[in-house]
């Protein structure tokens, strides 16, 4: 099907919503029918292109606080499924990290899910999704599928005729009636109009459901209290005395993980009275279960529906082991002393084969993506991925491999002892069968446990020399597009869990992201500074009786580019010096530059006068039709006669060093900036020039700074110059600008011009 146009969202009638019961209901339905265990229903509002959540079900709507509104442009499956109008179908851990890896770093869980939009032939309503456990088949089934469209289908009549009818009613935002779904309720039910009962607080169970005290595994075989069958209803003495006679602690938790019931054995292992625990969560009213370790495996048992098992520390030695059974009513907990954990080991030494590596946990996950967004060069992405990524995962080396051109390209590496390993990749065609070069071409990652295994898949390629024993191949992909791939590689076999391929999944996008971003940046650097370098002197001339040096540095923001540029022009019969500084430091102010320079060379070559140079480029200016405004300062130099005229365009004042180590700033009269007044004159101003002097000429980058004051920074600028004044003019121009070449946050560019004018023969 194709994309939701423009007009299908704006033909959405004012009032298409219906209150939560009927969503409720339709939700119920479609979970029940599939054997889903959790669900959500989403509407689009009248006025803005997105999708608000207006009921959840089988889980607390905490969890899917991040998704509570979602922009239809965003990369996520129900957004996805409004797009393009059809079924999205996520088939577990990896493909969802794969395929939407933001939704893969919150939510690292084996689980299925599928979403649908809400849509009749003409308008686009909403959407949904149902989620199963990770181990649900690979496919839906043809069953799945019909329950599931002609369920929305029929979902997005009634919303068809609400809206036609003009009959709007409560949408999720409001308070749900009596009974219906809530942001902790689960669904039950299975009829069309039957709504979303919840969980109630006194442990009584929802209808058609396992008991508060029952877990949802399905046959029942694990279940630690068995229910009342067809028999009838149980004896609540007796349930209360068979609870009271097991030997270990068991409570119940629902959707959002508060405590419905707990038995006096879990009491006692907690240390805490049940009337404390009741009513709140684990990690709030157990004070060692506060780490968000502890929760964390409670948010994938019930976002998995998987059995999840962990051991935390009683301080001060006592090891307890949990098992949660999640249903769609809540959990329930079974918790007994460990009896095979070591007193060295950390608390989650003992862990459940789907626990998270200690390594890469969801907290670290998080953090890892945080500091990948702070990156701005390739260099920086490199760096960040060997410093914290890698070690993180326990890997030993990583190359990280750029595409360009269909050849892989190195970028960087770390923790090969023979770089050569690595250089090997340089410029390989993609078309060569190797782990790196499938991995991008297909997108897909490939995981070798052990050496034999790689070599199995790829007879006749050496990967002893590397001497590593393990790799994941992780490609790189950006917008749909393969941007490269990162190999991490393993000191000794390594066997990689699910959730470890998961979230290196995960991970390998957001290095993609900022790869992305860091070769876009890059790219820009390099047309910056081939612009900059294009457009200011190559070299500077040499001059009868005058030695030069010149300085240029772009500022440390944006593209590194500015409109700050200096010259020498050897005209006759008098050369010529100018520095100007044009407004702003991007492309626009560098191409003005380049103009202004120009034109200066111009106007001194037919031989104007300073003056007449300034009025002329003045003109120039705004015959240009620029925005942008320009200062300026341009000297006729006669070393001969030991003078220089001088003409200035509201630039800072030069700086004159006399042999004799006194600096003084130079008063010049002048005009206002180049590009404001087209009837503005530059006067000129004789100086003298005497043998052994230097006369320093900048731009405001080198002494503008928000702490000090304009006239202490030219004074403080004017000291450094007196007393490095003697030095050789090349040492003297890289003292001057030297503090500002190491400033890590220069927000303006730098230039310098430095002219010392030599002994007179026979002087």
């Amino acid at each position: 099907m194709g994309a939701v146009s423009e007009g299908e969202r704006s033909g959405r009638a004012p009032g298409s919503r219906v209150g939560p019961e009927v969503l409720s209901s339709a939700l119920a339905a479609m979970i029940d029918a599939v054997g889903a265990h959790s669900g959500a229903v989403y509407l689009l509002p009248d006025d803005e292109p997105v999708l608000e959540m207006a009921v959840m079900a089988g889980l607390p709507r905490s969890f899917a606080a991040p998704w509570e509104r979602v922009g239809l442009g965003a990369q996520i499956p129900v957004a996805h499924a409004v797009r393009e109008r059809r079924l999205v179908w996520v088939g577990g851990e990896e493909e969802m990290a794969r395929s939407y890896p933001r939704v893969g770093m919150v939510l690292p869980y084996s689980f299925a899910l599928a979403a649908l939009p809400l849509a009749t032939a003409s308008k686009v309503y909403g959407a949904v999704f149902v989620t199963w456990p990770g181990s649900h088949a690979p496919e839906l089934s043809d069953r799945e599928r019909h329950e599931l469209r002609t369920g929305c289908e029929r979902l997005a009549l009634r919303l068809e005729r609400a809206a036609a009818g003009n009959r709007p009613a409560r949408s999720g935002a409001d308070r749900p009636a009596a009974g219906h779904v809530g942001a902790d309720q689960p669904a039950t039910g299975s009829g069309a109009d039957q709504p979303i009962t919840g969980h109630a607080r006194t442990d009584q169970p929802a209808a058609g459901h396992a008991e508060a005290d029952q877990p949802a595994t399905g046959s029942g075989a694990d279940q630690p209290i068995a229910g009342s069958g067809d028999a009838g209803t149980p004896d609540p003495v007796e349930a209360a005395r068979l609870v009271a006679r097991l030997p270990y602690g068991l409570c119940s938790l629902d959707p959002a993980g508060r405590v419905v019931f707990a038995n006096e054995a879990a009491a006692d292992l907690f240390g805490v009275p049940v009337d404390e625990l009741l009513g709140a969560t684990l990690w709030a009213s157990v004070p060692w279960l506060s780490d968000p370790m502890y929760e964390e495996r409670h948010r994938a048992a019930s976002i998995s529906g998987n059995v999840t098992s962990f051991v935390a520390l009683r301080p001060p030695s006592d090891w307890l082991s949990f098992r949660l059974y999640p249903g769609t009513t809540g959990s329930t907990v079974r918790v007994v002393r460990a009896r095979t954990v070591s007193v060295t080991s950390p608390p989650d030494a003992v862990r459940d084969d789907d626990a998270p590596p200690p390594l890469v946990s969801m907290s670290q996950a998080l953090s890892l993506a945080g500091a990948l967004t702070e990156t701005v060069s390739v260099q920086d992405v490199v760096r960040l991925v060997a410093e914290e990524i890698a070690p993180a995962v326990g890997s030993g080396a990583l190359a990280l491999l750029g595409v360009r051109a269909g050849r892989l390209h190195v970028l960087g590496h770390h923790g090969y002892r023979d770089p050569h390993v690595v250089e090997r990749f340089d410029r390989m065609p993609l078309a060569s069968p190797t782990p790196g070069t499938q991995a991008v071409t297909h997108g897909v990652p490939a995981f070798f446990g052990s050496r034999s295994r790689v070599e199995q898949l790829y007879p006749g390629r050496e990967f002893a020399s590397d001497g590593f024993a393990a790799w994941a191949y992780l490609p790189l992909i950006a917008s749909g597009r393969p941007v490269g791939v990162c190999v991490l590689a393993y000191a000794q076999p390594h066997d990689f869990s699910t959730h470890e391929r998961a979230v290196l999944t995960s991970l390998a996008g957001l290095v993609a992201q900022a790869l992305d971003r860091a070769l876009l940046y890059d790219a820009k650097h390099r047309l910056a500074q081939g612009l900059q370098a294009a457009l200011l002197p190559h070299s500077l001339p040499s001059l009868p009786g005058v030695e030069a040096s010149a300085r240029y540095l772009p500022a440390s923001r944006g593209m590194e580019i500015g409109g700050d540029f200096y010259d020498l022009v050897p005209s006759r019969p008098l050369p010529a010096a100018v520095i100007g500084d044009v407004q702003g430091h991007n492309v626009t102010a560098a191409g003005l530059m380049g103009q202004l320079r120009t034109a200066v060379r111009a106007y001194t070559t037919v031989g104007q006068e300073p003056a007449e140079v300034m009025r002329s480029t003045n003109r120039l200016m705004i015959d240009l039709g620029t925005d942008l405004f320009a200062s300026c300062l341009y000297l006729r130099l006669d070393p001969a006669r030991g003078r220089a005229v001088v003409a200035r365009a509201g630039h800072p004042p030069p700086l004159l060093r006399t042999p004799d180590g006194r600096v003084r700033a130079l008063d010049l009269a002048g005009g206002p900036l180049l590009g404001i007044d087209p009837e503005a004159t530059y006067p000129g101003t004789e100086i003298e020039l005497s043998p052994g002097c230097v006369l320093a000429l900048y731009t405001d980058g080198l002494i503008e700074s928000p702490e000090v004051d304009i006239e202490d920074a030219v004074a403080h600028l004017g000291r450094r110059l007196g007393e490095a004044g003697d030095l050789p003019l090349e040492e003297l121009a890289d003292e001057l600008v030297g503090h500002e070449a190491g400033a890590e946050e220069r927000t303006d560019d730098v230039a310098l011009l430095l002219l010392r004018v030599a002994a007179r023969e026979g002087g």
